[in-house]
Formats: structure tokens, sequence, C-alpha cells
């Protein structure tokens, strides 16, 4: 099995867990009322996004109003749809009853679909009072949330700051590399003008997983040099028309290069 396979492994092993922790043990939950909801919810977060099912978080939410799974459940629906006011209503309700369950989801949402950087940092760090050794995985599975903070500090300007969360997180024993880790530190050490450790990375991306992005970015390196960057561009097209890019199923990834950003190189 090769590196995109077991990365493409892991990836279909994080649905299967995400889908199955939205089930709760009901036979835990206190209180006859709550057993109920809790009942409710598994039986509604089956049909996400159907109105059936919202009518059944709002039913559990009225036997249990302190049933935090409902409320996040509730509000997944909306943050697809791109409903972000109703989104937010319902998140902070979740976060605010359990925020060691919620903040991580919240936090990653405010990144990839609200672009709220600050909003993401401040419940990740918020996030690390819970977990101090490893925050997990963003909802698609391509970052840990260390990641995820790294990239916001990126994004606000903090570059120096968003690479050292990265190199600490790549030497840290038992760590679980992301798919996109050496692609997004090397775009940052890009950003800073520092070309000889951001093709290291792109290298080390290029092993482990390549695509068209990180072979626009070395090539973007190779120009700046002066040396012959048009085979890395051609590449980089074929590469992008094979399909071979930064997907997501809702939004668009953080550094990610269109077509004709490598057209214009």
């Amino acid at each position: 099995m090769d590196k995109f396979q077991r990365y493409y492994l892991s990836f279909l092993l994080l649905i299967v867990y995400t889908n199955t922790i939205a089930q709760v043990n009901c036979s835990a939950i206190e209180g006859e009322d709550c057993k109920k909801a809790c009942e409710l919810y598994n039986q509604a977060s089956d049909l996400q996004g159907f109105r059936a099912s919202q009518e059944g978080f709002d039913r559990a939410i009225e036997l249990c109003p302190d049933f935090s799974n409902a409320y996040m459940e509730k509000a997944v629906p909306y943050l697809k749809n791109g409903d972000f006011a109703s989104w937010k209503i319902l998140i902070d309700k979740a976060v605010a009853l359990d925020p060691k369950k919620h903040l991580g989801y919240r936090g990653w949402c405010k990144f990839q679909f609200l672009r709220d950087y600050k909003g993401a940092v401040l419940d990740l760090e918020e996030l690390k009072k819970y977990y101090p050794e490893d925050l997990g995985r963003s909802q698609n599975g391509d970052y840990n949330l260390d990641v995820v903070k790294a990239m916001s500090y990126s994004a606000l300007g903090q570059k120096g700051k968003a690479v050292g969360i990265i190199e600490k997180l790549l030497v840290t024993r038992g760590y679980v590399k992301g798919m996109f880790d050496h692609y997004q530190l090397g775009v940052t050490y890009f950003e800073q003008g520092k070309y000889d450790k951001a093709l290291e990375n792109f290298e080390k991306q290029s092993k482990e997983y390549d695509f068209a992005e990180n072979i626009y970015f070395k090539s973007k390196v190779s120009k700046i040099r002066n040396k012959d960057y048009l085979d890395l561009k051609m590449l980089a097209l074929k590469t992008y028309d094979e399909g071979k890019t930064m997907k997501d199923g809702y939004t668009h990834h953080f550094n990610k290069v269109y077509r004709k950003q490598i057209e214009e190189l």
C-alpha cells in the first residue's frame, strides 16, 4: 500500500468514525426525558439535512434543553447551506453547554467556512485547555487542529508563529501527519522569502502525496531563482487537468491554487 492509499484509507476511517460518534449511548444519559431526547437525537442523526431530522432535534431539545449534541447536529445543515447566522446561534449554544466536545468543530468551521481566522485561533487556544497534548483532527480529516491554528496565524500575518507550530508538530513523537502539512509549511516559508526551506518542504510533500498546487509552488521557486521552471509549470497544468488538486466537498482549501494562476506563471 503506497502513501496516498494510506492517506485515503485514513480519511475513509475518519468518515466512519465521524458518523459513529454522532450516535450517543443513551443508557448513559441521566433522566427519563433526556434519555428519550437522546433516542430522538440518534434517530434524527441518521437523516441529517431532512426536515424530519431537524424536527427530531427540536423535539429532543424540548425534552432536554441541555443536550448539547442536538444543537450541534441541528446546526450542521445550516452551515452546509451557507446560512451561517442560523448555524452560529446553534453551535454557540452547543459550545456553551459542552465546550470540551464542540470547541474543535466550531474552530474548524470558523477557519474553513467563515474565514474567521481570529475566531478560529480563539476557539483552538481554548480547546488546548482540555486537550493539551493533541487537539484532534479537522472535520474533513486533512489536518491536525494545531495545523489549522497555524494556518489561521499565517492568514493573520503571523508567519513565524505558524511555522513554529507546524515544525514543532512534525518532530513530535507519535504525531500523525495531515495530508497537506508539508505543503502548508512550504507555502508559509515561501511567503517569508525562505526559498530553501520552502523547497525542502515541497519536495517532502511530493514524496508523500503530490498534487498540482505543490508542483506550482516548486515552479515558482525555480522562476524566482532564474532557473528553468517551464517543465514544472507544464507538469502542474497536467496534474491539475488529471484532477490531482486540493479538494473539499463544501468549500476551498487554504492556499488552494487554480488553473488560471498556473497558466499565468
